[in-house]
C-alpha cells in the first residue's frame, strides 16, 4: 500500500513537472519577444528623432529635397509621427512583460521544477518518507500557483 502511494506521488510529480514545461515552453519565447519588441521599438524611436534633432533645419532640407518635397514641415510630422508610433510600441510591450511579470514566474517555475526533479529522484530511490514528500511537493506547487496543471497522461 505505501510503495503504491509512493508511485502515485511519483508519477503525480512526473506530471506537474509536465505541466512547468508546458508553460516554460510558452513563457520563454513570449517574454523574449516582448524584451526584443520593446528594445527594438526604443531604438527605432531614438534613431527616427536622432536626425532632426542633431541635423536640425539642415537635415530635414536634405531629406525633405531627396524626396522631392516642397515643405520640410512634412519631414518633421512624419518622423515624428513615426518615432511616436515606436515609442507607443515599446511602452505597451515593456508595460505588458511587466505586468504579468514573466521573468519572475518563469524563474519561479525553473527553480520549482528542479525541486521536484530532486524530490521526484529521492522518492524513486526510497530516501525520503512518503509524508515528508507529499509536504514538500505541496509547499513547492503552492509557489505556483499560476501554472496549470495538466491532465495526467492516460495509462496513469
Amino acid at each position: 500500500m505505501a510503495q503504491d502511494v509512493r508511485q502515485q506521488l511519483v508519477d503525480r510529480i512526473a506530471t506537474r513537472r509536465a505541466s512547468i514545461t508546458v508553460y516554460l515552453n510558452g513563457s520563454r519565447p513570449r517574454s523574449s519577444r516582448l524584451a526584443t519588441v520593446s528594445i527594438i521599438s526604443s531604438a527605432v524611436a531614438t534613431v527616427l528623432v536622432a536626425g532632426p534633432a542633431l541635423g536640425g533645419e539642415t537635415f530635414a532640407d536634405g531629406v525633405g529635397s531627396a524626396l522631392g518635397l516642397s515643405t520640410t514641415s512634412i519631414v518633421w510630422r512624419v518622423l515624428c509621427f513615426l518615432a511616436m508610433l515606436a515609442s507607443l510600441a515599446a511602452a505597451i510591450t515593456t508595460n505588458l512583460q511587466k505586468s504579468q511579470d514573466l521573468p519572475g514566474r518563469i524563474s519561479t517555475a525553473e527553480a520549482v521544477d528542479a525541486d521536484l526533479e530532486g524530490l521526484q529522484t529521492l522518492l524513486q530511490f526510497g530516501k525520503t518518507p512518503t509524508t515528508d514528500a507529499v509536504n514538500l511537493y505541496q509547499g513547492y506547487v503552492a509557489r505556483i500557483p499560476f501554472v496549470d496543471e495538466q491532465a495526467p497522461s492516460p495509462g496513469r
